[in-house]
Parts: C-alpha cells; sequence; structure tokens
C-alpha cells in the first residue's frame, strides 16, 4: 500500500466516522474497553488451550507434565515478539499513518488466530505442527505490539484531575471480561462434548470466535481513532510514534521502571488463569469443566476489585494504590502452599482471594508511571513499558509456576510471588527518589 492510498483510506474514514461533536473521556473510555476486550478474549482462548488442548495435540510423545510445560514454553513466545512488534508497527505509523497501522496489526492478529484454528495436530504433520504454532503464536505476539492505538494514554490524559484513578481502571475491565467469555465458551464446549469431540474439533471454536471478535473491534476502534477529532486530540497530546532507539536512549530508566512497577499485578496475572488450571489438570481429581465455571464466577470478583481500584486510587494516588496493593499480593503469597493443598475449599478461597487482589492491582498499574515521559516519548513509551511488563512479569509466569510446584514444591510458587511484589516497591521506591533528585 502506498503512503497516498494510506493517506486517502484514512481521509476516507475519517469523512465516514467524524462527527462535530467534542471527544469526552467517557468516549474515550468506551474505545479502550472494547479493544482490551477483544485482545484479552484472543489472549485466554490461546491461554486456556494451553492446558486443555495443545499438550495432547501438538506433543502428545511426551508425559502430560512436561507437554504442558511446552505448551506453556510456546505461549511465552508471544511476550517475547510482543516489543519487536511494537517497534515495527510504530515505524508503520510514521512512515503510512494510525489507519494503516492498526489495520495491518489486527488483521495479523485475526489471521494467525485464525490459522491455529485449522493447524493439525502432531499425529498428521509430525514435528512441523509444533514449529507452525510457534509460528503462529510468534505472529500474534507481534500484532499485539501493533496493536497500540494510544488510547489507554489519551484517556490518561483527558480524565478530569480527580478522576484519573477511575478512568485509567475502566480500560483494565478488558481482563476479566476477555476472560469470562473465553473460560465461558470453553466451559460449554468441553462441557457438552465429549474429549474425543472436543479434541477434535471442539477446541477450533473459540479460535473462530476470537477472529470474529477481532474483525469488530477493528471497525469498531478504527472508527473512533481516525476520526478528525482523535486526530487532532492526539496530536494536541503529543501522542505520535517517536523512534524506540532515541527513547531508550533518552528514557530507557523509565521503561524498566514502568515495567517493574507491574510486576507484581503481571505475575499474580497468570498464578490465577493459567496456572491453576494447569494444575487442576494435572494433579487432582477434580472437575475440570466445575473449576472453569468456579473461575469464570470469580471474575467477576476481579471486575469489582478493578472498580473498586479507580475509587481508591482517586483517594490515596495511583502509585500509593499499586503499592498498597503489592505489599498484599506480597502477603498472599504466603498462603498459597496452604489454601493450593486445601482441597476444594482452599481451591476456592485462592481463587476468589487472587482474583480480588488482583483486580484491585491490576486496575491502576497500567500507565502508573507513564507521567515520567517527557510527552514526546510517552506515546511510544507507554507502549513499550507495557510490553515489558507483559514480558517479565507475565510472559513465563506459567511456565515457571508449573516448573517450581512439579518439582521443587509450593512453596517455591510463594516466593516467586513474593519476588514480583518486592520487584514492585522496589521499582516504585526508585522512581520516587528519582522524582526528589529532580
Amino acid at each position: 500500500m502506498s503512503t497516498a492510498d494510506s493517506g486517502a483510506l484514512e481521509s476516507d474514514a475519517r469523512q465516514v466516522s467524524s462527527h462535530p461533536a467534542e471527544v469526552s473521556p467517557g468516549d474515550i473510555a468506551v474505545g479502550v474497553v472494547i479493544g482490551r476486550t477483544s485482545e484479552y478474549f484472543d489472549y485466554f482462548v490461546y491461554g486456556i488451550a494451553s492446558v486443555l488442548v495443545f499438550p495432547a495435540i501438538f506433543f502428545p510423545f511426551e508425559t502430560p507434565l512436561r507437554g504442558t510445560l511446552a505448551s506453556f514454553a510456546l505461549f511465552a513466545l508471544a511476550f517475547i515478539a510482543r516489543p519487536f512488534g511494537t517497534v515495527l508497527f510504530m515505524d508503520i505509523q510514521r512512515r503510512w499513518g494510525r489507519y494503516t497501522k492498526l489495520t495491518l496489526a489486527l488483521f495479523l492478529l485475526g489471521s494467525s488466530t485464525a490459522g491455529i484454528s485449522f493447524l493439525p495436530g502432531h499425529a498428521v504433520l509430525g514435528p512441523t505442527a509444533i514449529f507452525l504454532l510457534a509460528g503462529l503464536r510468534i505472529g500474534q505476539g507481534i500484532a499485539l505490539g501493533g496493536a497500540w492505538d494510544g488510547l489507554p494514554s489519551l484517556l490518561a490524559l483527558s480524565a478530569p484531575k480527580r478522576k484519573r484513578g477511575w478512568y485509567a481502571m475502566l480500560g483494565q475491565l478488558g481482563a476479566p471480561v476477555g476472560f469470562i467469555i473465553a473460560s465461558g465458551l470453553y466451559l460449554l464446549l468441553y462441557g457438552t462434548l465429549s474429549r474425543e469431540d472436543f479434541l477434535d474439533w471442539g477446541w477450533r471454536y473459540p479460535f473462530f470466535c476470537a477472529f470474529a471478535i477481532n474483525v469488530v473491534a477493528l471497525f469498531a476502534r478504527l472508527r473512533l481513532v481516525v476520526t478528525n477529532e482523535y486526530a487532532d486530540l492526539l496530536e494536541e497530546r503529543e501522542l505520535d510514534p517517536s523512534p524506540a532507539g532515541e527513547l531508550l536512549r533518552s528514557q530507557g530508566i523509565n521503561v524498566v521502571l514502568g515495567g517493574f512497577g507491574a510486576l507484581a499485578s503481571y505475575a499474580l496475572f497468570h498464578v490465577v488463569t493459567v496456572y491453576p488450571l494447569a494444575m487442576i489438570a494435572l494433579f487432582t481429581q477434580e472437575s475440570i469443566a466445575q473449576f472453569l465455571a468456579f473461575q469464570t464466577v470469580a471474575a467477576f470478583f476481579g471486575i469489582g476489585g478493578i472498580i473498586a481500584s479507580g475509587l481508591i486510587a482517586d483517594r490515596l494516588g495511583r502509585r500509593n494504590t499499586v503499592a498498597v496493593f503489592a505489599a498484599a499480593i506480597a502477603a498472599f503469597s504466603g498462603f498459597v502452599p496452604t489454601l493450593l493443598n486445601g482441597g476444594d475449599v482452599g481451591h476456592a478461597v485462592f481463587i476468589v482471594l487472587g482474583f480480588t487482589l488482583l483486580g484491585l492491582s491490576y486496575g491502576q498499574v497500567a500507565g502508573a508511571l507513564a507521567a515520567n515521559f517527557e510527552p514526546r516519548y510517552r506515546y511510544t513509551g507507554a507502549a513499550l513499558t507495557s510490553d515489558v511488563a507483559w514480558l517479565i512479569g507475565a510472559g513465563f509466569a506459567p511456565f515457571v509456576a508449573l516448573s517450581l510446584s512439579a518439582y521443587l514444591g509450593l512453596g517455591y510458587v510463594s516466593l516467586y510471588l513474593l519476588s514480583g511484589a518486592v520487584g514492585t516497591l522496589v521499582a516504585l521506591w526508585i522512581n520516587r527518589r528519582l522524582e526528589d533528585k529532580d
């Protein structure tokens, strides 16, 4: 696509979508929630399949434990690829515009997701199936990096001063909502189909749904971000891509601090979603369908926690809120072995408390340290900070937690969560010291 063609398409889209009304924070929040819900749904569809499907389909030659660990290793590939996708698509935006960037990124995300749904297993293709799955997973990661639209940063900058915590949490609602839809869909399929039918064709249906949702989200987000009002507001707030090399040389410390500042929440993210599902499937006789149903219900506690975080942050401040709940996660980590060894009741308490704490902490981590960036670096800086947080906090969490619990014991999962909480508190302390020095 040429620069001229891209400009014409974006201009046409603006003429179709433009309206004279002023853009409000509520309008921006709608775009953020739509975008994040579609991304998280896609994200959890793959994560749940990493436990229930991929070990049997792509690693049938391994034991269930080793097959699940191999599946989690592929799961991490998207988080490794994500920063590269951000850098690549930022360059595309500088050359051809935001419309072209988002269209290509979401097309890549949708086609990678749909490609997984059509992928034959190891029984048909042998090791080639694993390499194809890895390639498609990398494609998902690159696309997620490229799907950054700047709306979360725009929302943070446009929110009323005394309600920034409230507006900041709105985009985070996409995580539990995406999980509820994904887990509910798998619950329906896993609970109603025979194991043979589920592993033959049933597991593919959520990936088709993810593709369809991505298409709908694409048009919804494009309709927002290419209007004249949004384009003018993004330009006014200096939310344009900057070269990654220049950003890292000038603001690299802020990227690192932002990534570690979210470490506690992002480590907990998978310890209460994907990891416990693997524990139930591998080491207990509990019903997987029943556990999925309970996780789906518990995710509503996560929604409540996120909403509460907005109210708390507007009283305590966003960074103080992140610090308080990082300390709470540190305390919670000490009870992990007791709860996970506590049978059905212990598992229930672990999941409900975990989702509640996740909501309270995760509700404010996005962009909590983004104000550290100079205005011209904020757009790219916020994207790369999110990538770093996902990579070091969440990308390897299922693999690490399952490895630790299987080979060393649940006490080491406690230490893993504790290390994330300590990382967050240290990053916030360093950030405060740097601000005092300035």
